[in-house]
C-alpha cells in the first residue's frame, strides 16, 4: 500500500498537491490542450468538490462535458452541461452544447427544446435556426409582416437566407440595414459571415475591422476575423485574435482546434 502511494505521488503530483480552486481550473485548461483529456477530467471534478457551490462552477462543468464528450462518454457529458445549467440556465453555449449531445445520442425531442430555448434568448442564433429553418422563417415573415422594419426580424432572415446559401438575398438585406444603422457593429460582423463564405474575405476583414472600431469589446468580430485568418495561413494573427476572443468571454475550450492550427 505505501508503495503504491508513493507511486501516486510521484505520478500525479499535480492532483494531490493541495492547489486553490482556480489553480485546478487553470491547470485542467492547460490538459484539456494538451489533449491529456483523463488529467483534465481529474482536476475539474477536484476543483468542484473543493468549491461546489462556486458560481464559476458553470464554466467548469461545461468544460468537463466538453472533455466527456471527446472521451465519447455521452452520459456524463449531458449530465455535466446539464449541472453547468443549474448555475447558468440561459447559458447560450451551454444549451447549445448540450443540445449537440443530445442529438448525438438521438434525443431529438429535447435537442429541440433547448434550441428553442436558445433562440428565446439569441433570435439570431445560427446553429439554432439551422435546426428549424420551415418554422423560423414562418415566424420571421410573420413579425415582417407585422413590422417590416423589425430588427430582429430582418437579421434572422438574413441569417436564413446565407444558411440556406441564398448569399446574394442575405447582403440584400444586411446592405439596407447598415445604411439605415452605420453604427450597428453586430451588422458589420453579420456581413462579414456572409462574405467569408463567398470567399469575399477582404471585404470581410474590412467589416470586421470597422466592427471592432465600433465595438472593441466583440468577442464575435474577433473570433470570425481570426477563423479567417487561419484560413489564410496567417497563424500568428489568427491566434492573436483567438485569445482576445477568449480575454472577451471565449471559453478557451471552444477554441482548442483552431489554436491548435495555429502552432
Amino acid at each position: 500500500m505505501i508503495r503504491i502511494i508513493l507511486i501516486l505521488l510521484f505520478s500525479f503530483p499535480v492532483a494531490l498537491c493541495a492547489q486553490t480552486y482556480q489553480q485546478l481550473s487553470e491547470k485542467a485548461i492547460e490538459y484539456i490542450e494538451m489533449d491529456s483529456l483523463h488529467k483534465a477530467e481529474e482536476l475539474l471534478l477536484q476543483a468542484l468538490k473543493l468549491e461546489p457551490k462556486n458560481a464559476k462552477n458553470a464554466m467548469l462543468f461545461s468544460n468537463l462535458g466538453l472533455v466527456q464528450r471527446r472521451m465519447g462518454e455521452y452520459d456524463k457529458a449531458l449530465e455535466s452541461y446539464s449541472f453547468a445549467l443549474n448555475f447558468a440556465p440561459l447559458a447560450v453555449p451551454i444549451l447549445l452544447d448540450r443540445a449537440a449531445i443530445n442529438l448525438e445520442m438521438g434525443n431529438t425531442d429535447r435537442a429541440y427544446t433547448d434550441y428553442c430555448l436558445v433562440l428565446d434568448e439569441d433570435k439570431q442564433n445560427k446553429e439554432a435556426l439551422r435546426r428549424d429553418y420551415p418554422a423560423a422563417r414562418i415566424d420571421y415573415n410573420r413579425l415582417l409582416e407585422l413590422d417590416p422594419q423589425n430588427y430582429s426580424g430582418r437579421l434572422g432572415l438574413a441569417t436564413l437566407e446565407q444558411k440556406e446559401g441564398k448569399f446574394k438575398e442575405a447582403l440584400e438585406i444586411l446592405n439596407k440595414m447598415i445604411a439605415a444603422t452605420p453604427e450597428d457593429a453586430t451588422l458589420y460582423i453579420a456581413r462579414a459571415d456572409v462574405e467569408r463564405e463567398m470567399k469575399h474575405e477582404d471585404l470581410a476583414l474590412v467589416d470586421l475591422e470597422e466592427a471592432i472600431r465600433l465595438k472593441p469589446s466583440s468577442a464575435d468580430a474577433y473570433l470570425l476575423r481570426g477563423n479567417i485568418y487561419l484560413t489564410q495561413k496567417k497563424k500568428a494573427l489568427a491566434k492573436t485574435d483567438f485569445e482576445k476572443a477568449i480575454s472577451l468571454g471565449i471559453p478557451p475550450a471552444d477554441l482548442h482546434e483552431q489554436l491548435k492550427q495555429c502552432k
